[in-house]
């Protein structure tokens, strides 16, 4: 039996009814009690149960085993509540599928010590196949729905082909990632053959990723709002574009470029859902992406530092704004480490609260 009863859905390889479909209807756009709620970044460093096991493994390691994605992954499903589990993992396990050499160290960050520079730098690298490269992440996957039993709907994602190529020519993190800009503006033709590799590797990724049974993939262009409107029209939509269409048909798709809400309306038009950070209106949002598009955000993660009481005033604003259909909350970013676990629950438990008295 199908779990999703969209017909265009071939991710659906399991014999598991979901028990909770919230995220999938959201999706389609049924009518609702109430929203899904979900939170980038929710299984991570938020959780004393993930720091236990950052202790005791290195970040690949636990990105490579996938036991311990498993466990990670359903953390925050067990312990917060959240109606959807994303898969434990990052977006530069594509870059490192690709050839290039990738450093996680603990409080400093990525790092790839061989970055890209120029088209020479090319021969370093190649469009893997996915299922030799990356057969851990689907082996992840695998495991981690038939752990869940249907309890909640499994997100995978990747990052969208501009946020990637910055950390693959700037080498590191960067707030501005000024040379990753440079390398775009001065070898534009190098920048496009970049951006068409991690593009075609990408949409291999998504798709194995949809049938070995992610319900839903979200594609973050963590980075994109560092381009002008013009720019982002040249570097990102049209990579973003290829890769919506060409995953749609496995499983829904979700796009979340922080800061381009100048963008929205182009994302909106490829038929995924839109994340949207805290910089937004959620009237104009809805206005831009039009009326049959799922919106997803847009809660400041700083404000989960408030009290629960503040928190659950606040969550009500926010979905009183948005609408209860075709919308899926979450926050603007990813949780950031120093929030109380108990401040994370109050925010679900809000939504959850919110869907009893309707």
């Amino acid at each position: 039996m199908s779990i999703i009863t969209d017909s265009n859905n071939t991710a659906a390889n399991t014999n598991t009814v979901l028990k909770n479909d919230l995220l999938l209807r959201a999706l389609r756009g049924d009518t609702l009690s109430r929203p899904p709620v979900w939170m980038m970044r929710q299984a991570g460093r938020y959780l004393p149960e993930y720091m236990v096991l950052r202790r005791k493994y290195d970040f690949f390691t636990r990105c490579q085993t996938p036991e311990l994605v498993c466990e990670i992954t359903i953390q925050p499903v067990d312990i917060v509540g959240v109606d959807a589990a994303i898969l434990f993992s990052d977006i530069l396990v594509v870059p490192q599928a690709m050839g290039l050499e990738v450093l996680m160290e603990e409080g400093k960050g990525p790092s790839l010590p061989m970055p890209i520079k120029s088209i020479e730098d090319f021969s370093r690298i190649t469009v893997p196949d996915v299922s030799d490269k990356l057969h851990y992440v689907m082996d992840a996957i695998k495991l981690t729905k038939q752990t869940l039993n249907g309890r909640v709907p499994l997100i995978g994602f990747a990052g969208a082909p501009f946020t990637l190529l910055c950390y693959m020519v700037q080498g590191k993190g960067s707030k501005t990632f000024d040379e990753a800009k440079s390398f775009c503006f001065t070898q534009p033709e190098a920048a496009h053959q970049l951006m068409q590799m991690i593009t075609d590797t990408t949409i291999q990724y998504l798709i194995a990723q949809a049938k070995a049974g992610a319900d839903v993939v979200q594609l973050f262009d963590s980075w994109s709002g560092l381009l002008s409107p013009a720019d982002f029209e040249i570097f990102a939509m049209p990579y973003i574009k290829q890769i919506v269409e060409a995953v749609k048909p496995h499983c829904p798709v979700i796009v979340f470029a922080k800061g381009s809400w100048y963008a929205l309306e182009d994302m909106a038009a490829t038929g995924a859902g839109i994340g949207v950070d805290w910089c937004i209106k959620p009237a104009l949002a809805r206005k831009l992406v039009g009326a049959n598009t799922t919106l997803q955000g847009n809660f400041d993660p700083a404000k989960l530092m408030l009290s629960p009481a503040e928190i659950k005033k606040e969550v009500n604003k926010m979905i009183d704004d948005f609408g209860i259909d075709k919308y899926i909350v979450n926050l603007g970013h990813g949780i950031t480490p120093l929030i109380p676990v108990d401040n994370a629950k109050a925010f679900v438990d809000a939504v959850k609260e919110y869907g009893a008295k309707n």
